[in-house]
């Protein structure tokens, strides 16, 4: 064990990381932060490409101080551990989602809800305490403490488990809320990207009658017939949507874009409820007569705990779920961003790191 320490402090290893706004990715060496005595290090395997990994890139939620190895959907294998790590051990199978740390001390850490601490490190695009830079799964190795670790269950093959991590956790978490067996609920997902795609799968797991909304009949096919939503609701089409007014208890609004949310309000019952989960670069509008009248409700959720995170994972091994993945190597993740960008997966990029050549 300390021999396998004395080679990996210090060691500097090899990501793929955006310079600039462009969010063009090529090869960056850097070196990986001192290991704690809670620290766990694992060689990445597997890492999911999200949404937000282009939003970062190209600095247009937050500023970023560049280089930045993006990547928060991490699927790896445990190569060493510190002397106070007692949840895993090695050639363990591990994941690592959004956050890397947080205070430990606020009433949201204090509530296993950390990840709306607001000290929390963002995986990739934050700092942590000793001042390094935290960088994502683009990488070959990483170091993260154990508490923002879990375990991937060992029926879950690990490019599945990685689109989970985030945006499996970020559909899970809102819509635990709703996984009631003896209760009947009409559900909307609205969006079929990455998060979409698995809140419908979610969402249907937990016996909800699912109505995937989308703007065009493209999706509609996949929707019914390979993801087995129960119903297809064009929301361009004014009679579709007149028809479904007042018919839904919840609706998961997973777009990544400026959109009108007066249509969706119209479509939930009295009392219904609409969550954000998709990040949207401009403000979003709405009338706030049908809110009132309808006794609805906005509200958002940012993915989901450490503890959620397990949970998901674990209820999509128990239920024989598969997510719809893309396999990509490193040197295809610039290709990747540009179709994902137009929309062009069905319906998660997820890269073989470890299978990659990353120099």
């Amino acid at each position: 064990m300390n021999q396998l320490r004395k080679g990996m402090e210090g060691r500097k290893v090899i990501g793929w990381a955006a310079r600039d706004v462009s969010g063009h990715l090529s090869p960056y060496t850097f070196t990986l932060r001192k290991t704690g005595p809670e620290d766990v290090v694992l060689k990445v395997l597997y890492c999911g490409v999200d949404h937000t990994d282009l939003h970062q890139m190209r600095s247009e939620i937050m500023p970023i101080n560049y280089p930045l190895v993006p990547g928060h959907e991490i699927v790896g294998e445990v190569v060493e551990v510190g002397s106070e790590v007692n949840k895993f051990k090695l050639g363990d199978k591990v994941g690592v989602g959004c956050i890397v740390s947080s205070c430990g001390e606020c009433l949201s850490c204090n509530s296993d809800t950390e990840q709306y601490c607001s000290e929390r490190v963002l995986t990739t695009g934050g700092v942590h305490r000793d001042g390094t830079p935290s960088h994502g799964g683009f990488s070959s190795a990483m170091v993260v403490h154990q508490k923002f670790v879990v375990k991937i269950p060992e029926k879950l093959a690990p490019e599945q488990a990685a689109p989970l991590l985030c945006a499996g956790v970020t559909a899970y978490s809102p819509l635990k809320q709703f996984n009631n067996p003896d209760k009947a609920i009409n559900a909307g997902i609205l969006g079929l990207g990455g998060v979409g795609h698995l809140a419908v799968l979610i969402a249907k797991a937990m016996g909800h009658h699912v109505t995937v909304i989308s703007s065009s009949e493209k999706k509609k096919q996949e929707a019914l017939e390979h993801l087995h939503a129960d119903s297809f609701l064009v929301s361009s089409n004014a009679a579709e949507m007149e028809r479904a007014a007042a018919s839904l208890d919840y609706i998961l609004d997973t777009v990544p874009a400026v959109h009108p949310l007066d249509p969706y309000i119209s479509l939930l019952k009295v009392g219904g409820k609409l969550t954000f989960v998709g990040v949207a670069t401009k403000p979003l509008h709405f009338n706030t007569e049908d809110l009132l009248l309808g006794k609805k409700t906005l509200t958002g959720s940012f993915i989901g705990s450490m503890g959620e995170t397990q949970e998901i994972l674990d209820f999509w091994a128990d239920k024989g779920l598969s997510s719809m993945i893309e396999v990509v190597k490193m040197d295809y993740i610039n290709k990747a961003f540009e179709r994902l960008e137009k929309n062009d997966v069905r319906f998660r990029f997820v890269l073989d790191v470890a299978g990659s050549n990353l120099e």
